[in-house]
């Protein structure tokens, strides 16, 4: 029987790399792999593109690559970059350059104008019968309000009116608008038309109805008779009997009878 000797075999041992060395050996493997390398140089005179391809390793940097690398440091690319530097071709872009768009002009169609409505025609007979209608109506329609004006304006005026020289004479201006600090038909405040009322008769009364307050004798309600002043505070009135009363009320109300609203209100007799 023969015994075979078999050697240990060893790999060979490499030569160690220094970083920068192997840094420098891989960026030469990625340009000649992917054989296309582009550089984009911005100056102050304008943009430099430069495109390139690698055919074929340099040893040394050509001319191109030397006059931009006084403008940007290659030193640290391997001589097979600065090779595909230095072979691409340089295009200038002047920086007076100006870009221009085409405008496209734009046609704007206005929408079609409504068509009229149709003219209904009318004959001249039912026209005359239409007025005729409308002339009735507006006359019935005056002499109802004429007759309910009437009718609420007779319901308005109590009974204690007849024969109280003071309440007869207070209603002849129902109806005359409230003004403020009036005093005359033209229009009235409170005190101005109860002072107006009483000098008809010959009493002057203080013009406010605070001194109205004082013008007369305080009575009670049991005892108050139509004629007497009625006030309240900031108010003053004519007591007309029962529970109503006859003033000026309010801006935007008118001379009117009603009933009394005071919770507590004052009764003056002025003699």
């Amino acid at each position: 029987m023969t015994n075979a000797v078999y050697r240990a075999r060893h790999r060979h041992e490499r030569n160690a790399l220094a970083p920068l060395a192997a840094l420098a050996t891989s960026a030469g493997q990625n340009v000649a792999n992917y054989g296309r390398r582009s550089a984009i140089v911005a100056i102050s005179s304008g943009l430099v593109v430069g495109l390139g391809t690698v055919a074929t390793p340099a040893t040394a940097a050509p001319l191109e690559a030397q006059n931009i690398a006084g403008t940007i440091d290659i030193s640290s690319l391997t001589s097979q970059a600065q090779a595909a530097v230095g072979a691409a071709p340089t295009v200038t872009v002047d920086v007076d350059a100006k870009w221009s768009v085409e405008k496209s002009k734009i046609k704007v169609t206005p929408a079609p104008e409504p068509e009229p409505e149709p003219v209904r025609e009318v004959t001249q007979a039912a026209s005359r019968t239409n007025e005729r209608a409308e002339l009735t109506s507006s006359t019935a329609s005056t002499s109802t309000a004429s007759t309910t004006q009437q009718t609420t304006t007779k319901a308005a005026v109590p009974q204690s009116v007849n024969g109280n020289a003071v309440l007869e004479i207070a209603s002849r201006y129902v109806g005359v608008p409230y003004v403020s600090g009036g005093s005359t038909p033209a229009g009235f405040d409170c005190s101005g038309f109860t002072s107006y009322v009483y000098a008809q008769l010959g009493i002057s009364l203080p013009r406010t109805s605070s001194q109205q307050r004082y013008a007369g004798t305080v009575v009670s309600r049991a005892e108050a008779k139509p004629g007497d002043l009625l006030w309240s505070p900031g108010h003053i009135s004519i007591y007309a009997g029962g529970n109503m009363q006859i003033d000026a009320p309010q801006p935007g109300k008118t001379i009117q009878f009603r009933q009394i609203w005071q919770s507590n209100p004052v009764f003056i007799r002025v003699s």
